[in-house]
């Protein structure tokens, strides 16, 4: 017992130095951080919730508009959060909405006003030629506090322009946004 109560005596200290160290080198890497630039950056990303959401009102608007399409919700990565193939859409409409909403995410443009404005310049006519990049009507980036953190993308509308406004519908209301 009484090497228990000098083992203890000597290891207080110890431990409050440890904390000590441990302030200063946080007080250290914040200073560090400040003066030399920060290295991360917070970010908002959609919840699994607002993309269920933003699915219901474009399939809402969808179904207004008596179509049958095919939705897809990506993260600002690029990610597919949500894809839902209407019944008797065709299967190349899958591929077409994630890759509608991969284009507005990217290049931060709706892709109808992209393809249209790309048809019309030739220096962004090579657009078309990029791989992931589909120039068609029905995808629409989704912004939040300036900034765009996702995407959606329609296929399989009936016509560019009822694919855009399905789109157009899945605006973000009430979003559930996390911050990391």
């Amino acid at each position: 017992m009484k090497f228990n109560s000098y083992l203890l005596v000597l290891l207080i200290p110890l431990f409050s130095l440890a904390q000590i160290n441990s302030k200063k080198t946080d007080v250290i890497n914040n200073s560090n951080a400040r003066t030399e630039g920060n290295y991360t950056t917070p970010s908002q990303q959609l919840t699994l919730k607002t993309a269920f959401h933003i699915t219901e009102q474009a399939r809402a608007a969808a179904i207004a508009l008596g179509k049958n399409v095919t939705i897809a919700v990506l993260d600002a990565s690029g990610q597919i959060i949500i894809l839902t193939r209407g019944d008797e859409v065709g299967p190349h409409n899958t591929e077409a909405a994630r890759r509608k909403a991969y284009t507005a995410l990217s290049t931060k443009t709706p892709t109808l006003l992209l393809s249209r404005n790309a048809r019309s310049n030739p220096d962004t006519q090579n657009l078309a030629t990029l791989p992931e990049l589909l120039l068609l009507a029905g995808g629409y980036p989704l912004w939040y506090s300036g900034k765009v953190i996702g995407s959606i993308g329609i296929a399989g509308g009936g016509s560019p322009e009822n694919d855009d406004i399905i789109a157009k519908s899945g605006e973000i209301i009430d979003a559930q946004i996390t911050t990391h």
